[in-house]
């Protein structure tokens, strides 16, 4: 026992910072020009969305349906999982995330936005902004060569950090709530193995989880709420139940 107390979460990976980092050169490399027009196509899924129309939506909704297939079997499947037995595993989740885009897709009532712009729709284009534009430059940022940077529909993290803004744009319902948990687990995995790694971007999926889970609660809340203000013992009696209340007459009229 005194011997496995010794050991820490860093010697159960099976792989170097280096060797996992170095993962995402070689698929951006051998996926060249690809990179760069997965980027466009998700510059153009918030466009899609904001057009409100059943065939841009479902235009938008097979988009992420490629996306989520392709990162689950070309990153996860074919080159993360030889150096990360875990990776094997995550990899059929993403195939399942984009097979429910593709039901969303061919719903009348699939993917689309939520009307008004609340905290939660605002923070939804904030991740889906960072996701597209600011998650590749980390790479620069801490160090690394820009032929690494982590891209959306070629790396898992931003694929997943874009999903939970297109989540958070959806309007409340069960089935669009699915929507949360693939990305949710992915970027908890992500989190972890970064921490373990002690690569400072082990926090942009740490808070990116928690911001996401604040929002949740907080959605919970004003429903919680919203449907008590709803409750017929909060609402206010009509002038006639008052009156008849009052003087008695309408229990005498009932009994006419």
């Amino acid at each position: 026992m005194p011997a496995w107390l010794s050991y820490r979460p860093a010697d159960f990976l099976l792989f170097s910072p280096r060797s996992y980092w170095r993962l995402f050169e070689l698929e951006n490399a051998a996926l060249w020009p690809l990179p760069p027009i997965a980027l466009l196509l998700g510059l153009a899924l918030p466009v899609l969305l904001l057009r409100r129309r059943p065939a841009t939506d479902r235009a938008a909704a097979l988009l992420l349906a490629a996306a989520w297939a392709w990162v689950g079997w070309s990153f996860l499947w074919q080159r993360y999982a030889p150096i990360n037995w875990a990776a094997a595993y995550l990899a059929p989740l993403f195939g399942l995330q984009a097979l429910l885009f593709l039901e969303l897709a061919v719903r009348r009532d699939g993917l689309r936005l939520r009307e008004g712009l609340d905290p939660q729709a605002a923070t939804g284009f904030a991740l889906i902004g960072y996701a597209l534009l600011l998650h590749p430059l980390t790479a620069p940022l801490a160090g690394r060569p820009l032929a690494g940077a982590e891209v959306f529909g070629i790396a898992p993290d931003p694929t997943a950090i874009l999903t939970l803004g297109i989540a958070l744009l959806q309007p409340p319902d069960s089935a669009r709530r699915l929507l949360f948990l693939i990305p949710s687990l992915w970027l908890a995995a992500s989190a972890a193995t970064l921490l373990t790694l002690e690569a400072p971007e082990g926090w942009i999926p740490t808070v990116t989880l928690a911001l996401v889970c604040l929002l949740g609660l907080l959605g919970l809340w004003r429903a919680h709420w919203a449907g008590r203000r709803r409750s017929p013992q909060n609402q206010a009696p009509r002038d006639g139940d008052q009156r008849h209340a009052g003087d008695g007459r309408g229990i005498g009229k009932l009994s006419e």
